[in-house]
C-alpha cells in the first residue's frame, strides 16, 4: 500500500530529522561563545551576555577605541542611562558574537544603538 506524503501517518513524520538551516548553526555558535567566556571568567555563574554585569561585563564587551567613541557620543546625544549604556554594550557583545567576532567594533555599537528607541525631546 502506499501513501502519498500527505496521507503519511503522524508518526512516520515524528521520526524524520529535521534539517538544521546555516542562521540556525549561527545562532548556535553565538550561544557557546559567551558560555565558554564566563566560565573562564567567572566559574559558569554566568551563562550569557544578558546576564554580565560591572567588571565582567566591562571585560567582555569593551570596545575598540572607535567604538568606544561612538558611544561616548551616543550618550550624549541620546541622553543613555547608565542602564542603557549597559544594554548598548550587552547587545553590542551579542552581536559580536554571532558574527564571531573577538572583540566588540564599532559596527556593533553602531547597529546595538540602532535598535534603541529615541525619544522625542521635551518641550519646555
Amino acid at each position: 500500500m502506499s501513501m502519498c506524503r500527505r496521507c503519511r501517518p503522524p508518526i512516520s513524520l515524528c521520526r524524520r530529522r529535521p534539517r538544521v538551516r546555516p542562521k540556525s548553526r549561527r545562532a548556535w555558535r553565538g550561544r557557546a561563545r559567551p558560555s565558554a567566556r564566563y566560565r573562564e571568567l567567572c566559574g559558569g555563574s554566568i551563562r550569557t551576555n544578558a546576564e554580565a554585569e560591572g567588571e565582567i561585563l566591562d571585560k567582555v564587551a569593551s570596545p575598540e577605541a572607535s567604538g568606544r567613541q561612538l558611544l561616548s557620543d551616543a550618550v550624549d546625544r541620546m541622553r543613555l542611562s547608565a542602564r542603557g549604556f549597559h544594554r548598548v554594550l550587552r547587545v553590542a557583545r551579542t552581536l559580536a558574537d554571532l558574527e564571531g567576532a573577538g572583540c566588540v567594533r564599532r559596527r556593533h555599537i553602531a547597529e546595538a544603538l540602532s535598535y534603541r528607541r529615541i525619544l522625542p525631546a521635551k518641550a519646555g
